[in-house]
C-alpha cells in the first residue's frame, strides 16, 4: 500500500523545460507535473470536511431523539441513523483520513519535494560560471533546498484551508439558518470579522516572514563563507572579526524574528477573543430562542458544536494562511536563484565538436576578439585579438597580472562570450558547438585546484567516468601521486584510492591536490591541453619529475601554457606576450630576447641579468639559472 503511493512520482527524470521567472507560472510549472495528486487532495479534503460537519448534525439529531416522549419508539426509528453515524465515525472518517494521509504524506511530501529540488538543482548546476561567482554557494544551495519545501507546503496548505473555509462556513450557515436565521447571525458576523482579521494580520506576517527568510539565507551564506575559508581565518587570527561578520546578520535576523513573533502573539490573542465571542454569542442566542420556544434543544445542540468546530478550525486555517504567505515569500526569494534563465546556452542545432571527422585536431583561432567583463566598458580586457595556434603546437602565454591571460582561456572554454570577434576550434565557431563537447576536448590544470568531497579514485576519474582501476592508477603514477595516495586514510577507515579527500580536498596539501588534478587530465587525454600555472603548487623535487611526465603528455596535443615564471615555458614552440589586451610580441624565446622588448625585460628581471649568450652555453643548460629552480630549467628545454 505504502509503496503504491510512494512510487507515484519519479522525481529525478530529466525536466522538459526550465522553471519560468513569474510567480504563478513558477508554481504551475511544478504543480502541473503532479496535478493528479493535488486533485486527490481536494477530494479527500472535501470528504473529511463534510464528515466533520455531519458530526454536529448527528449530535443535534441525537438530542432530538433523547427528547422524544416515547423513547423506545424514537430509539427504534432512529436506529438506522445511529448505525450510520457510528459507521461513519468508526470506518468512514478513519478511511478518508487514511487515504488523505497516504496521498499527502506518502506521495506528495517525498515525491513532490524531491522533484522540485531535483529540477531546481538540474537547472542551477547548468548556469554559467559567472552566475556562481556572484553569490554564496551556501545561499544558492539553501534556496534550492528551501524552495522545494515552500512550494509543496504552500500548495498543500492552500488546498486544505480553502476546503475547510468553504465547507465549514457555507454548511454551518445553511444548517443554522435552517433552524432559525438568528442562530446563524453570530457566525455570519464572525466570518466578516475573520476576513478583516486576516486582511490585517496576514500581510504583516508575510512581510516579516519574507524578511526573516532573506536574512536566514544571508546568515547561511556568511557562515558557509567563513567555514569555506577557515584556513585563512586561522592564518590571520581573524576569528573575532568573523564573529562580528556573522553576529551582524544574526542580530538583524533576531530582531526580525522578534518583530514577527510580536505580530503572531497579537494574532493569537485577537483570534481567541474573536472565537470566544462567537461561541458565547451563539450559545446565548440559542438558549434565548429555545426559552422562547422558537427552536428546540436539538438545534442548539447542533449549533454549539458547529461554532466550536469553526472556532477551532479558524486557528489552524489562520496559521495555514500565514504559512502559505510565508512560503510564498520563500518561493519568491528562491526564484531569484532557481528561475534565472541560462545566459550561455547551446544553439538548437549545435553540433558536437569533432563529430564529423571522428576526432578534434586542435587548431585554435582567435579572430578580432574583444571582451570586457562589464558590457559597454571601454576598457577591454582583450581588444581586437588575433592569433592562430596550429594543431599540435605548444604555445606559452606571458604577461603581467591583468594582461588578459586567464580571460583568453575563459573565452576558449566559453565560460564567457566574446563581445566581438570569433573563437574557432578546427574551423568551428565555438558558439556553434555544444559546450559539453567543447570542454570534453580540452584538458585543464589550474593553479587553484578544487577537489570533490569524494574518493581519490572518483576525483581522478571525474573526466573519464568509465576508466578502469588500472587506468586510474596509471594516471596517478604519471602524476607522481600513487605513492602518497596509498598512504591516505580518512575518518571512516577508507584507505588509498577509496579514501575521501574532504571538502575541496582540504585533507590534502596543495601539491597533492595539484598532482590529483594532473592525474585527472592525464586520464582525460584531451587533444587540447591548457596549463595555467600547473606546477606552481609543487615543491622543486616533485615539480622536476612531473614536468618530465608533462613532456610526454604534450606529445601530439595543442598546448596553451600560462606561467609567471618564464623559465617554465621558455622553450615552447612559440610565446605570446600579452599587454593591455593585445598581443604585443610573439616568437620563440630566443627571438623575443633578441627583439629586446617586453619579454626581454621580463626575462632580465626574473633571471637576474642572465644573458642570451650564457643561455646558449652548455654550462647554462647543466647548471641552475640564478633565482630559478632546477625544475624550471627542465621545462626550459621544451
Amino acid at each position: 500500500m505504502f509503496a503504491f503511493f510512494e512510487q507515484r512520482i519519479k522525481p529525478t527524470a530529466v525536466p522538459d523545460a526550465p522553471p519560468p521567472p513569474r510567480l504563478l507560472a513558477f508554481y504551475w510549472h511544478f504543480v502541473s507535473q503532479t496535478k493528479g495528486l493535488y486533485v486527490a487532495l481536494f477530494v479527500t479534503g472535501l470528504i473529511v470536511a463534510l464528515i466533520d460537519i455531519l458530526i454536529p448534525v448527528f449530535i443535534g439529531r441525537l438530542v432530538h431523539v433523547m427528547e422524544a416522549a416515547d423513547r423506545a419508539i424514537a430509539f427504534h426509528d432512529a436506529m438506522p441513523m445511529l448505525v450510520g453515524m457510528a459507521l461513519l465515525v468508526l470506518i468512514g472518517r478513519p478511511l478518508a483520513i487514511l487515504i488523505d494521509s497516504l496521498v499527502r504524506h506518502n506521495a506528495v511530501v517525498p515525491g513532490v519535494t524531491s522533484l522540485i529540488r531535483w529540477q531546481s538543482h538540474w537547472h542551477v548546476v547548468r548556469q554559467n560560471w559567472p552566475f556562481f561567482q556572484k553569490d554564496f554557494a551556501g545561499r544558492i544551495a539553501n534556496r534550492v533546498m528551501q524552495t522545494s519545501h515552500a512550494v509543496r507546503e504552500s500548495v498543500m496548505k492552500s488546498i486544505h484551508a480553502v476546503w475547510y473555509i468553504a465547507v465549514y462556513g457555507v454548511s454551518s450557515l445553511l444548517l443554522m439558518s435552517g433552524a432559525d436565521w438568528r442562530l446563524a447571525l453570530p457566525t455570519a458576523l464572525w466570518f466578516i470579522s475573520y476576513i478583516l482579521f486576516l486582511g490585517h494580520f496576514v500581510p504583516r506576517m508575510r512581510d516579516l516572514a519574507n524578511a526573516s527568510s532573506a536574512l536566514n539565507s544571508v546568515t547561511m551564506g556568511r557562515i558557509v563563507d567563513s567555514y569555506s575559508n577557515i584556513i585563512t581565518v586561522k592564518l590571520f587570527s581573524r576569528a573575532v572579526d568573523e564573529d562580528a561578520y556573522v553576529r551582524e546578520v544574526i542580530d538583524a535576523h533576531t530582531a526580525t524574528v522578534a518583530a514577527h513573533m510580536r505580530v503572531i502573539t497579537s494574532f493569537i490573542v485577537a483570534l481567541s477573543m474573536l472565537n470566544a465571542l462567537l461561541l458565547v454569542s451563539t450559545a446565548a442566542i440559542g438558549v434565548t430562542l429555545w426559552s422562547q420556544g422558537h427552536v428546540d434543544a436539538s438545534a442548539v445542540a447542533m449549533a454549539i458544536p458547529l461554532v466550536w468546530t469553526i472556532a477551532n478550525s479558524a486557528g489552524w486555517v489562520s496559521w495555514d494562511m500565514a504559512s502559505v504567505f510565508e512560503n510564498v515569500g520563500a518561493v519568491q526569494e528562491g526564484m531569484e536563484t532557481i528561475a534565472v534563465p541560462h545566459t550561455l546556452i547551446d544553439k538548437p542545432r549545435a553540433i558536437k565538436l569533432g563529430v564529423d571527422t571522428g576526432k578534434v585536431r586542435g587548431e585554435i583561432r582567435f579572430e578580432n576578439v574583444a571582451f570586457a567583463y562589464s558590457r559597454g566598458d571601454d576598457r577591454k580586457v582583450l581588444d581586437c585579438l588575433n592569433v592562430v595556434i596550429r594543431p599540435g603546437e605548444r604555445v606559452g602565454v606571458v604577461g603581467h597580472s591583468g594582461a588578459g591571460k586567464s580571460t583568453l582561456i575563459n573565452l576558449l572554454l566559453r565560460f564567457y562570450e566574446a563581445e566581438a570577434g570569433t573563437v574557432r576550434i578546427d574551423g568551428y565557431d565555438i558558439r556553434e558547438v555544444t559546450q559539453e563537447s567543447l570542454r570534453a576536448a580540452i584538458g585543464v590544470v589550474t593553479q587553484d585546484t578544487s577537489l570533490f568531497h569524494r574518493s581519490i579514485a572518483e576525483n581522478i576519474a571525474y573526466g573519464s567516468p568509465e576508466a578502469t582501476v588500472a587506468q586510474i592508477e596509471f594516471a596517478a603514477r604519471r602524476a607522481q601521486a600513487h605513492e602518497f595516495i596509498l598512504g591516505q586514510k580518512d575518518w571512516k577507515g577508507r584507505t588509498g584510492y577509496e579514501a575521501y579527500v574532504g571538502e575541496r580536498g582540504v585533507k590534502l596539501s596543495a601539491g597533492q591536490r595539484q598532482r590529483i588534478a594532473i592525474a585527472r587530465v592525464v586520464l582525460k587525454n584531451a587533444p587540447i591541453l591548457v596549463l595555467d600555472e600547473a606546477t606552481s603548487a609543487l615543491d622543486s623535487e616533485v615539480e622536476l619529475v612531473i614536468q618530465e611526465q608533462l613532456l610526454g603528455l604534450m606529445e601530439g596535443k595543442t598546448v596553451i601554457a600560462i606561467a609567471h615564471r618564464l623559465s617554465t615555458i621558455a622553450r615552447m614552440d612559440r610565446l605570446l606576450v600579452l599587454s593591455e589586451g593585445h598581443i604585443v610580441e610573439q616568437g620563440t624565446h630566443d627571438e623575443l630576447l633578441r627583439f629586446g622588448g617586453h619579454y626581454a625585460a621580463l626575462w632580465r628581471h626574473q633571471s637576474g641579468g642572465f644573458t642570451t649568450a650564457a643561455l646558449a652555453s652548455k654550462s647554462a643548460v647543466l647548471s641552475p639559472e640564478p633565482n630559478v629552480s632546477a625544475p624550471q630549467q627542465l621545462f626550459s628545454r621544451l
